[in-house]
């Protein structure tokens, strides 16, 4: 037969929000056919967005999803697209995809293999399809056969495999190929992680291979319900060939690529040896880029506000939020931009400027940074902030809250009897100068109706280091999923590449709290451990959920430090993180960036409440 044109389609899709779920559908189908797209994959639950959690448990979501079906059939003249929407049957709810063809549903296929480790928790909504099984399935009056099904599309023999679906030893796949199948299509729904696009490649390229046939992928996009970001990431390949990928973490509600296929072709020309590698500082930074981008404007906040110390953490929120500004405007257009971001009023006044002066005047009405100093705050920090801020053009202002930290302390003073004192009541006096700061910043945060930014890293998730209702007061943690270590490199690539001299200032200092006289040099990997060392530790203790005894004799090959040390510091480590979950239950919501994060939302589940590991401690003493 001849070529055939095929498509998939990343949708920035919002949980209920059937307008924009139902528009981005509608625009994606008009864009492919304008394209002369014969068959169309769109993502996983495009409907009503992946994230709408337990009211996938709900009779009425489903039920209302599949009302918007027959509005979405007039658009398919002359095209086939597949629809993902949850369906639900004798008080089961299913995961499925929709096929529809020149304005009529064909069959629907239903998900066989439901995700359940790391972010996700299907299981717990819908219940997984029976590999072989179809029913007759009555729907607006006419009966659709429901399953596991394969399609004729346009003479292109086609069948499904749904995101987790491909993940499986015993996939779909595996019988597809037996009944002669062309192509296979992915309606997937994968968040993003630092790696996972050569993970996908290979799966995608090799399946196309192994299946003799040709594959597509289509992904989500877009930090869709808040905490998960969704890369959109779009491959199609075919008998082995990487044919097309797109360009992924777009600010584009759509995002569409095409490709001509001839079915009967097994050797087709690869337009590509692999998809292009990636540094993962740049990365990093679009995908925190986007998710900023997302969570302002669907949160439909003003804006941004942070505390602004000169540190590392604070000054790399800075740096995301001015690279959020950046890169959606050049992607989309600065009209686009601040349309998406309500900022409407703002286009006639930034419009005539140079684009740097564009980006520096929208960041000073999103972004209002406050340094709030004490008696024990430098000189130094002042300045790094004070700069950084006038870099990127951010609202800076500066005060001072020693009063409002004697006024405290005064107070307990009085009801204790006595004189608070560095050597009796340290924890006590750090922790209160946090949590001063954080009233007032809250109140300027509520009164510009804007996102409070957390300046939390993983590291001190790990550990602890953060005061509860202090620094880790606010509305969104950008930065909680990544480590210290990661941070501070991250930094000075930030410096050198992005071009942001005023880190000089904050890349030049030892990061430290500042919450001790200057005179007693705090600095964190003094009161903590080294920041290398814990992210060593924690890739062993947490991700790999290995025991103290095994993290070090594991270890202790990598020769980090002295023996005796490095029991040390795996002791901190493990009591600090057993005491400090209850902070873990209590922060920000946070991005998930990683293949492991310690948010318990989202990945990392851990009592409250628990022996500390005290037999498991105590054997490292007889190694």
């Amino acid at each position: 037969m001849a070529n055939i044109k095929v498509a998939g389609a990343a949708l920035n899709q919002i949980p209920m929000h059937w307008e924009n779920n139902l528009k981005n559908i509608q625009d994606a189908i008009v864009q492919a056919k304008s394209e002369e797209v014969k068959i169309l994959c769109l993502p996983e639950l495009c409907v009503t967005g992946y994230g709408c959690e337990d009211l996938f448990l709900s009779s009425w979501l489903p039920e209302k999803a599949c009302s918007f079906l027959p509005g979405i059939l007039p658009w398919t003249i002359d095209i086939a697209v597949t629809i993902g929407l949850p369906i639900r049957i004798d008080e089961s709810t299913y995961n499925c995809i929709v096929v529809i063809k020149d304005q009529e549903i064909i069959g629907i296929t239903a998900k066989q293999f439901l995700a359940n480790d790391g972010v996700h928790y299907e299981p717990r909504w819908f219940m997984p399809w029976k590999a072989g099984k179809t029913i007759d399935y009555h729907f607006h009056g006419k009966t659709v056969l429901f399953g596991d099904l394969t399609y004729d599309l346009f003479g292109v023999h086609t069948g499904f495999e749904i995101c987790e679906d491909a993940w499986h030893k015993d996939r779909p796949a595996t019988r597809l190929r037996k009944k002669g199948i062309q192509l296979i299509l992915n309606p997937s729904a994968s968040h993003f992680a630092f790696g996972k696009s050569f993970t996908r490649e290979r799966l995608v390229v090799d399946s196309s291979k192994k299946y003799s046939c040709y594959y597509i992928y289509a992904n989500l996009l877009g930090n869709e319900a808040g905490r998960m970001i969704y890369d959109g990431e779009i491959v199609i390949a075919g008998h082995g060939r990487l044919m097309h990928f797109n360009k992924k973490l777009s600010f584009k509600d759509v995002n569409l690529i095409t490709s001509d296929i001839d079915p009967m072709d097994m050797n087709p020309s690869a337009k590509f040896n692999s998809l292009p590698s990636e540094d993962k500082n740049d990365i990093f930074t679009q995908a925190e880029s986007l998710a900023l981008f997302d969570y302002l404007r669907k949160s439909h906040s003003k804006g941004f506000v942070l505390s602004l110390s000169g540190g590392a953490d604070s000054s790399s929120c800075a740096i995301l939020v001015a690279e959020m500004v950046r890169r959606s405007i050049s992607e989309i257009g600065v009209e686009e931009c601040l349309t998406k971001l309500h900022k409407v009023h703002l286009i006639e006044k930034v419009k005539a400027l140079k684009i740097h002066e564009q980006i520096k005047a929208i960041v000073h009405d999103l972004l209002h940074c406050a340094y709030q100093g004490t008696v024990n705050s430098s000189v130094e920090t002042l300045e790094s902030a004070k700069e950084l801020a006038m870099e990127i053009g951010a609202h800076f202002d500066h005060w001072n809250i020693d009063e409002e930290v004697k006024g405290y302390s005064a107070k307990i003073e009085q009801v204790l009897g006595r004189n608070l004192s560095w050597e009796t009541d340290d924890l006590a006096m750090q922790n209160i100068q946090a949590r001063t700061r954080s009233p007032i910043i809250w109140m300027l945060a509520n009164i510009k109706n804007a996102l409070l930014l957390v300046t939390s890293n993983r590291s001190e998730g790990d550990v602890g280091y953060a005061t509860m209702d202090g620094d880790t007061s606010g509305s969104i943690a950008p930065i909680a999923a990544v480590d210290k270590h990661f941070i501070l490199k991250w930094l000075v690539w930030a410096e050198k590449t992005l071009g942001y001299k005023s880190l000089g200032y904050v890349n030049n200092l030892n990061p430290t709290a500042e919450l001790r006289p200057l005179e007693r040099h705090q600095t964190d990997e003094n009161d903590l451990m080294p920041y290398r060392v814990i992210v060593e530790i924690e890739k062993l203790a947490i991700r790999d959920r290995l025991s103290p005894k095994e993290v070090f004799e594991k270890l202790t090959f990598q020769k980090l430090e002295e023996q005796e040390l490095l029991k040390a510091h795996i002791r901190k480590f493990y009591t600090l993180w057993c005491r400090n979950q209850w902070k873990r239950e209590r922060t920000a919501p946070a991005f998930h960036l990683d293949d492991f994060n310690v948010d318990p939302r989202t990945w990392c589940r851990f009592p409250i409440l628990s022996s500390g590991y005290l037999e498991e401690l105590a054997e490292l003493d007889d190694l």
